[in-house]
């Protein structure tokens, strides 16, 4: 071929494909609930069959009927039996009081500790001495997760050769995050943001001419009053140690958080230098103070541009928390909005480009976070599921060539799927879960309707499909708005 062929390709956008939601079960495509709800029917009708006969059947007919019923139908896209712990953590919240939530503001609370609703009130802060960074540490789930704002250029902008480089810079850093093996998760956190204002008066300061002159004076005036003018864009990445699986390196440390901190410090140089070398700019890692501004913006957004003009406010982790929450099947209330999380439960099945998010990430009028949980796997434990996986589906396929069932081109889809996910780890490049999630905020609940509606409208155009998190909000907006590496 001619060089310049050559180089016009090399320069070209490489579609990419991603691999299917997996929907396969312990046997014939049937999960553990499935299998149990469905042995007990069987169970019933074969009692009744030989325990009297037609009469019994008779009797027993609802019991093996609903376990059919919860085991075949489908409800938005999963048996009813999958619902059924969802149903069941939903009444258990609502007899217990759970959906509602106040801050009892006269009432001390333990040192560190930060104010926030449901399960994270065990959260823990810590002050790296060293780094200045704010720490939270999650004594529960034996994690401590730091946090870092990245800068980069806009990718829509950038010229294909440009897009093609970053995206595998990218790819380098995650595989970087791979080999560690003693982080839990990284959170990429994309959140559009009220402006303050606060760019054009700092601009006005440095560059605009102050002499007192009519003109002077009116152009400050209109500064200091235009307050919100539009929206931004900020992206945070969090990095969360398991404390667990870096217990060794830890108690070498000098144990303890102090310890823990000293492990995390060290994966967070190797972060910053793998996104450093990914032509990203990563600023100093978040203190305490301004996380503190992320989650109180995230609760109360009316709020948000106010913080950010005015530094000195709300730097402060122990009343970040949000006054008042109340959570309902759909959705979740808190102080000044209304929130809803969707979950991205299918990613583009075709080949599409790097930049295929773009109507979603990009739509304006719209105040929202997306978030992505990537979770990465050692490569030994990457080569083990993939194994397990290959023989669950040829496992799979002899049964149902046995009892005579036709393949399913889904099922022969995942299992390609399974193939080139082994064929990407034999090639050195590491293996992470994804969980797409994006928190949708309104004002009012109609507004908060149309907001949805059109994320939804501009997934479609993404290629992906969504799904609302009924029964789940409040756990859901924990991890899709706020950058503590929370999951669902």
């Amino acid at each position: 071929m001619p060089k310049d062929y050559d180089d016009q390709r090399a320069g070209d956008l490489i579609p990419v494909k991603f691999s299917r939601l997996t929907r396969r079960g312990i046997l014939l495509g049937l999960s553990l609930s499935q299998l149990v709800a469905l042995g007990i029917g069987v169970t019933t009708l074969v009692w009744a069959f030989y325990a009297g006969g037609g009469m019994l059947i008779a009797f027993s007919a609802p019991v093996w009927l609903c376990a059919a019923a919860v085991v075949w139908i489908r409800i938005a896209g999963r048996p009813i039996v999958e619902w059924v712990p969802v149903a069941f953590w939903w009444m258990w919240k609502t007899t217990g009081g759970q959906l509602l939530y106040r801050r009892r503001v006269v009432k001390p609370r333990p040192a560190g500790s930060l104010a926030l609703p449901g399960d994270m009130a065990r959260l823990r802060e810590y002050d790296d001495p060293i780094t200045g960074a704010g720490m939270v540490h999650d004594p529960t789930a034996s994690t401590l997760t730091a946090i870092v704002a990245v800068s980069h250029p806009a990718f829509a902008l950038l010229d294909p050769g440009e897009q093609e480089q970053r995206v595998s810079s990218w790819g380098r850093v995650l595989a970087t995050v791979c080999r560690s093996g003693r982080l839990s998760m990284l959170q990429v956190l994309e959140r559009t943001l009220p402006d303050s204002g606060t760019g054009l008066a700092e601009w006005w300061a440095s560059h605009g001419n102050a002499d007192g002159s009519w003109a002077s004076t009116t152009y400050t005036e209109l500064i200091d009053r235009a307050g919100p003018a539009g929206e931004r864009h900020a992206t945070t990445l969090s990095l969360s140690l398991d404390m667990q699986t870096a217990a060794r390196q830890i108690r070498t440390a000098g144990g303890g958080i102090r310890g823990a901190a000293a492990v995390l410090r060290q994966e967070m140089s190797t972060l910053v230098a793998a996104l450093r070398s990914a032509d990203l700019a990563p600023s100093s890692w978040l203190t305490c103070g301004e996380i503190a501004v992320i989650l109180r913006s995230a609760y109360d957004p009316a709020v948000a541009a106010t913080l950010e003009r005015h530094g000195e406010l709300g730097q402060s982790l122990a009343t970040a928390g949000p006054v008042a929450v109340n959570e309902s099947w759909s959705r979740l209330r808190t102080d000044s909005a209304f929130h809803a999380v969707l979950w991205i439960s299918e990613w583009p099945r075709s080949m599409v480009y790097p930049g295929f998010l773009a109507p979603v990430l990009l739509s304006t009028g719209i105040q929202r976070s997306f978030s992505l949980l990537c979770t990465p796997m050692r490569s030994d434990q990457a080569a083990r599921d993939i194994r397990k996986k290959k023989t669950e589906y040829i496992s799979d396929a002899a049964q149902r060539q046995r009892i005579g069932q036709i393949e399913d081109a889904s099922q022969t889809a995942e299992f390609q799927d399974v193939l080139q996910q082994e064929a990407d780890l034999t090639a050195g490049h590491g293996a992470l879960r994804y969980t797409g999630l994006i928190s949708v905020s309104a004002r009012t609940a109609d507004d908060l309707d149309a907001a949805v509606a059109a994320i939804e409208q501009a997934a479609i155009q993404a290629s992906c499909e969504m799904r609302l998190l009924v029964g789940q909000q409040a756990q859901a907006f924990t991890a899709a708005a706020l950058p503590l590496c929370r999951v669902v």
